[in-house]
């Protein structure tokens, strides 16, 4: 059983090619379609509606209001039933015939399967290409999950590794990295890339600091997560040395007579950095407190179990 998963925003041109392209490139499987109308302004629900109307594999979701990409993959992972969800965009920049490649990559024993435009923004290698060749070399360096186009929506997971995922924010882009957080095996394929049939595309320069951002709070999440006293900790003890340098060094201008306290800033930043430091280590308990509720409310354990034999 394969769902695919299609986050829809004001995109009714392209709704009726779309499906019709999906038909062709899974009529030999058995497959459920749940396309998310994220509250789009145009008549994208409507030509949503029609498309079920004839075909009970199509399954709609309508939000209230848009709620973005995410929020509208997490909606439709979490209705999921297959035993593979393919997430795919509904511009049709994503080729539905790449569908069968993914799969057949996933039967080589890996969890996730990405796709990898090809030939994408080659007339715009400055403005586009560029920064987002960094950005995805940045990405995987610091998740440690390789891959060569973050952005693709067009990715295969096996239910397994995808159905404990909660996405918050716009986070969509970092599934391979949470998949690979709970034992999944991670690959990539090229794919085809197609220029927009219809309509204009809602990305832009614009959401790179949102993916740094979000980077960094990944690189959080991986690395301190279950030990944020280590994190707020470290930067209490940074902020307590700072306070000592500066603490001595003032002394030292005292005894020597070359300047009074008064004469340098010297006591107002060892004052400042012993608060912040005071502050950083009572931030860092507090997360921690906020931590062990978090597993022991939900009755979630910190690890993840593969197997057990004889249990």
């Amino acid at each position: 059983m394969l769902s695919v998963v299609l986050p829809i925003y004001n995109e009714a041109q392209s709704i009726p090619l779309l499906f019709e392209k999906l038909n062709e490139a899974l009529a030999s499987m058995d497959y459920e379609i749940l396309a998310i109308n994220d509250g789009s302004r145009d008549n994208s629900w409507e030509a949503l509606k029609k498309v079920a109307a004839g075909d009970n594999r199509v399954k709609l979701i309508d939000f209230k209001r848009n709620f973005g990409q995410t929020a509208a993959i997490n909606a439709g992972i979490q209705s999921a039933t297959g035993d593979v969800i393919v997430l795919i965009d509904s511009d049709l920049e994503n080729d539905p015939a790449d569908i069968p490649l993914l799969l057949k990559k996933m039967d080589e024993g890996y969890d996730v399967v990405s796709g990898w435009r090809q030939k994408r923004w080659e007339k715009e290698l400055i403005t586009r290409k560029l920064p987002s060749m960094m950005a995805n070399k940045l990405i995987s360096k610091i998740s440690g999950v390789p891959l060569h186009d973050y952005g693709c929506t067009l990715k295969a997971y096996k239910h397994e590794v995808i159905k404990d995922v909660r996405l918050y924010g716009q986070m969509h882009r970092f599934i391979p990295v949470f998949c690979k957080w709970q034992g999944g095996k991670v690959t990539e394929i090229p794919v085809s890339y197609r220029p927009r049939m219809f309509g204009q595309s809602n990305y832009g320069l614009f959401r790179i600091y949102k993916v740094i951002l979000d980077l960094i709070l990944i690189k959080f999440l991986d690395k301190y997560m279950n030990r944020p006293i280590h994190f707020f900790g470290g930067a209490g003890i940074l902020s307590f040395i700072v306070m000592f340098c500066a603490v001595v060094l003032a002394v030292y201008f005292k005894i020597t007579g070359q300047k009074d306290f008064v004469e340098t800033p010297l006591p107002t930043i060892s004052a400042m950095f012993f608060i912040v430091g005071v502050l950083m280590i009572l931030m860092g308990i507090l997360a921690e407190i906020l931590m062990r509720t978090y597993y022991e409310s939900q009755g979630r354990f910190p690890f993840t179990i593969k197997q057990k034999i004889n249990l």
